[in-house]
């Protein structure tokens, strides 16, 4: 099973960029949201950060 989820920014905070979760497909059909809100470390992202993630969540 593979989940892929898009995100677009929605704020910036002091350490973090907030995205909200705009698609999520499960095995590539449309389905409700995974994650929502999604926080990330402003030193992970670079300058300036993307205005949108695509984040892929499969098995290990």
């Amino acid at each position: 099973m593979s989940i892929e989820l898009t995100f677009s920014q929605e704020k910036d905070t002091k350490n973090t960029v907030r995205y909200q979760e705009t698609e999520c497909k499960i095995d590539g059909t449309l389905a409700e949201a995974a994650v929502g809100t999604l926080y990330v470390q402003k030193t992970a992202l670079g300058s300036p950060p993307p205005k949108t993630l695509k984040v892929t969540i499969e098995p290990a």
